[in-house]
């Protein structure tokens, strides 16, 4: 090598060392100023170390490591935008994420049972499970529901059961989700009337009501009003609760049932996203400032076993949106770009053959949760493939939660696996792929069109085909269902059975409720309600009124629908 060679070599190690250092420096100065806001926050009183006694640190960056590197923008630090590493700057070392079982069965009082079983058992907040009438807006004592009352969830059809399944709870101190779309304004206002009957004002009510009516069309099914109506009434909820339950989240932006259905990672994220922009857009169409309403929008994920990706897709979703809500939307207040979520396990990944071998899928699953960042979590029971989930079966569940937050020292230190060259990568080709699928879902004119086309629901019949075929085929295995099956296919295990005489009690309550109230009232309400349907008045306070008044959930539902219709999908295939 000449000297002028050797000369330039050194020239570019010399420039690529000064950069190096730059970025370095430029790191410092903002770890700085991220350790001060760390600093302020208070923090769980417990020890954070490893169990060996080793002090586990905050944060780890590339200062951490003597050969440190430069600083990749593209991850920030946790709480600062874009929140790849995290929508919060302390994270679980200020308050652990909120473990929430999915429960409800029967009727009120006996799923007000389980819900003081599971709070007496360390659970911090409630999530409600309601039976297939209820998720249609039927009453228990419709003639659709015969046979239905109770069996997959609780049974809700008025302001009385509502009452009744919250006695007790205070409903100021304790968070509940509602799994609910189609009729979700209505139980929403259900759920406000009960607090008040307890003397909570709406102003302190928090939590979340699913309300993604969006995913209904294109997944689950369960949808009440064609699709313009049904978004009008989830824009009530926004300007609503801006103004009435700022604390309360009107939404949960659902990719749990596009992945339970048969879509890939990148589809549950990229579909997710996508229905979380529309309602962005509706939102800024009434007239709402963006940052009024989108800092109480939240999402809710599926957990499904390929451990890194489901880690990655939770990263990517928050640099997403980050982006999307500051650069395309205008959203000012970083609440806006901070994308929060719920998890839960993949109910879609039970398996009835060997039921046992779900408490170590779960386990896997929650793991994969908290290490993506999720503010809350529900781990799936062993035996919810087979039947609604016995104490036994909850209480496990609700366990692997709480030794993963307390046993396996995972919350102690925030978001590390950041900097992995592997999780990084799936980052990074899961916001690209999220990203070629936002521009095919406008190439088919947006959500509702490409819902209107079924181009949402062929995409995902086409990938659960294909997994569908893997799996007969023998290329994935499933452990104890088409690979080491021992020869048994023992389900073994205690089940949990609904009374038969459910729905029978619960006709006989809805028959005193009738019999007991202001059919004055009623009719009045309704009549409002319809007119203001009509007129575009905001629904909520009609709904509200109807639910003092004790209308019934379909009452309600039928009030609304004089005007809106009802939704008949098209055929598709």
């Amino acid at each position: 090598m000449s000297t002028i060679e050797r000369d330039v070599t050194a020239a570019t190690l010399q420039e690529a060392l000064r950069k190096k250092e730059e970025e370095l420096e430029a790191l410092r100065a903002r770890l700085a100023t991220w350790e001060a806001g760390y600093e302020a926050v208070p923090k769980r009183d417990v020890p954070f170390t490893s169990v060996s006694g080793r002090e586990v640190d905050p944060l780890y960056t590339p200062l951490n490591r003597e050969d440190a590197e430069g600083h990749d923008e593209a991850l920030g630090l946790p709480g600062e935008f874009p929140f790849t590493r995290g929508p919060y700057s302390t994270m679980y070392r200020t308050r652990l994420w909120t473990m929430r079982q999915f429960a409800g069965f029967a009727t009120a009082e006996e799923t007000n049972e389980r819900y003081h079983y599971l709070l007496r058992n360390g659970q911090t907040g409630l999530s409600v499970a309601f039976d297939f009438p209820t998720l249609m807006g039927y009453d228990s004592d419709h003639p659709r529901s015969l046979g239905e009352v109770g069996v997959c969830g609780v049974a809700i059809s008025s302001l009385a059961d509502m009452e009744t399944l919250f006695d007790g709870i205070p409903l100021d101190r304790v968070s509940v989700s509602m799994t609910i779309n189609g009729p979700a304004i209505i139980l929403f206002c259900f759920y406000v009337a009960a607090a008040e009957k307890q003397g909570v004002s709406p102003e302190k009510l928090q939590g979340t009501v699913q309300n993604d009516i969006l995913k209904e069309y294109q997944a689950q099914h369960a949808w009440v009003y064609p699709p313009e109506p049904a978004l009008r009434a989830i824009v009530d909820m926004f300007e609503w609760c801006s103004e009435h339950a700022p604390k309360y989240n009107p939404i949960s932006i659902s990719g749990y049932h596009i992945r339970e259905a048969g879509s890939t990672a990148s589809q549950e994220l990229a579909f997710t996203l996508r229905n979380g922009f529309e309602y962005v857009e509706r939102g800024i169409a009434r007239g709402l400032d963006v940052d009024d309403f989108a800092p109480r929008l939240s999402f809710f994920f599926d957990i499904h076993n390929d451990f890194f990706e489901e880690i990655a897709k939770l990263r990517a979703a928050r640099r997403i949106w980050a982006r999307r809500l500051k650069d395309v939307y205008g959203a000012r207040n970083p609440a806006s770009w901070r994308l929060r979520t719920h998890c839960q396990t993949a109910g879609v990944t039970l398996t009835a053959q060997q039921p046992e071998n779900n408490i170590v899928r779960v386990a896997y699953q929650a793991l994969a949760a908290v290490l993506g960042g999720t503010q809350s979590l529900h781990t799936n029971s062993m035996d919810e493939t087979l039947a609604l989930p016995t104490e036994k079966a909850v209480r496990i569940a609700l366990r692997t939660q709480q030794i993963l937050a307390h046993e396996t020292g995972v919350p102690n230190t925030i978001d590390p696996l950041a900097g992995s060259y592997y999780v990084e990568t799936l980052t990074d080709e899961l916001e690209a792929e999220a990203e070629e699928i936002f521009r095919e879902i406008d190439e088919v004119g947006g959500v509702v069109p490409g819902i209107e086309a079924g181009w949402f629901q062929k995409e995902i019949a086409h990938s659960a085909l294909r997994q569908q075929e893997e799996l007969e085929a023998g290329s994935r295995v499933i452990v104890g269902v088409n690979g080491f099956t021992d020869g048994s296919g023992d389900v073994s295990i205690e089940t949990l059975r609904i009374d038969r005489t459910v729905e029978g009690r619960q006709r006989a309550r809805m028959a005193e409720l009738r019999a007991s109230r202001d059919d004055e009232a009623v009719q009045r309400t309704l009549s409002a309600l319809t007119e203001g349907a009509r007129t575009g008045a905001n629904l909520v306070p009609l709904i509200l009124d109807c639910a003092r008044a004790y209308c019934t959930l379909f009452e309600i539902r039928f009030a609304m629908e004089e005007v809106f219709g009802s939704y008949k999908e098209p055929v598709f295939f």
